[in-house]
């Protein structure tokens, strides 16, 4: 058994593990880290403390073994950001190291660059030995121009994209996906930015899914039970799409993206998880940071409009965080995987210390107070699970 002592140590060994000093609210709404920097783990990190995995089959549906994924994002160069070939197979190979088995790609993330990027990685290991997802919705052509500025892909791969959710479509994606990678076969396929919210779509969205309903929600279905894929779902901002497949479709495992979070999780936990409760569904919680805000960085879910409640509410978060010993972004994770209904979060990372620190903050005992502070503070719903 550890002791404080060696706890702290074992924290020291891995670059984290300080006990922060208290700071105001005022101070923890300076917290901003630039590109190159990274929020560092505060608190008691056991190094031997196993990544959280799901029980071998209590579900009736498939579910990924870990619990702690890695989402593709950001290698694709997401947020305008540009990283190498060798910075991202640098950060995977951290990945795979720290424990990681679970790794989540698309084919918009760099228009392909995401998925050629991970498959750097995963065209070398034995393939029963991870989980991989990638999405369908989108089918790339070659084109030499680049997007509109609104996308947010620098340097992108020289290809297009158009919607298609289509079965043809459908299976086509996944077929491309799979020569893109270089592996065999993808576990998960989820049906992309089926939502609203996507700009491209606005009110038509339901144009698009209605071409799911008879096209790749079907197809998908046919390929899970071929034993081409073991499951699929929606990987999407909103829950519109969801809230209506499920009279319709069979879904096994669902993307929710900037939908559940410390910051922001009430409909999540009172309507989106009780109706996938009911039918065994499963949530991949996506953007679990919003979008690396609650890593320190200057933007929320994607935008760099950054709302005031949610300003206010980092601090008071933070604050109690500094006076329990332990960071929001620690305190932010192990929120989001707390929950039954979810089967693995998968925050995104561009670089190996950025893995190193989601991986450490996995493994900090949180006290109970912490949890019951923020509760009687209303900085969390008091339906919303927290593990002791």
């Amino acid at each position: 058994m550890l002791t404080r002592r060696n706890l702290l140590q074992a924290g020291a060994a891995l670059g984290v593990g300080t006990v922060m000093k208290p700071t105001s609210s005022a101070q923890a709404l300076k917290i901003q880290m630039s590109s190159g920097e990274v929020m560092k783990t505060k608190g008691l990190v056991d190094i031997d403390e196993k990544l959280p995995t799901n029980p071998a089959s209590s579900a009736k549906r498939y579910r990924p073994t870990s619990r702690m994924g890695l989402g593709g994002l950001a290698a694709g160069n997401g947020f305008n950001t540009i990283s190498s070939d060798e910075e991202i197979l640098t950060m995977l190979n951290a990945a795979w190291d720290s424990g990681i088995r679970y790794f989540d790609t698309a084919p918009f993330y760099g228009l392909s660059l995401s998925e050629r990027r991970f498959g750097d990685l995963l065209r070398n290991k034995d393939r029963e030995d991870y989980v991989l997802s990638s999405k369908v919705g989108r089918i790339l052509t070659p084109s030499a121009e680049p997007l509109p500025k609104r996308w947010h892909w620098a340097n992108h791969s020289p290809f297009h994209y158009s919607y298609d959710y289509t079965a043809a479509g459908t299976r086509r994606s996944v077929e491309d996906s799979l020569q893109r990678i270089g592996v065999s076969s993808l576990d998960i396929v989820f049906i992309h930015d089926l939502s609203p919210q996507n700009s491209d779509f606005g009110a038509d969205w339901l144009k698009y899914y209605d071409e799911a309903v008879n096209g790749a929600m079907p197809e998908l279905t046919k390929m899970r039970e071929e034993g081409i894929i073991k499951a699929w779902g929606f990987g999407i901002n909103s829950p519109h799409a969801i809230y209506k497949a499920v009279e319709v479709a069979d879904p096994d495992i669902c993307l929710l993206a900037l939908q559940y979070s410390i910051l922001e999780h009430e409909e999540a936990l009172d309507k989106t998880f009780p109706l996938l409760d009911e039918r065994d569904i499963s949530v991949v919680v996506g953007a679990p940071l919003n979008g690396g805000y609650l890593a320190g960085r200057n933007r929320f879910n994607y935008s760099s409009l950054i709302p005031d409640p949610m300003k206010q509410k980092f601090a008071a978060i933070q604050d109690v965080a500094t006076k329990h010993g332990i960071d929001i972004k620690t305190a932010a994770l192990q929120f989001a995987e707390a929950p039954a209904t979810v089967s693995a979060i998968i925050p995104g990372a561009r670089t190996s210390q950025q893995v190193h620190e989601n991986v450490a903050a996995m493994k900090v005992k949180i006290p109970d107070a912490f949890w019951d502070e923020l509760k009687s503070k209303k900085l969390i719903a008091q339906n919303a699970p927290t593990k002791a």
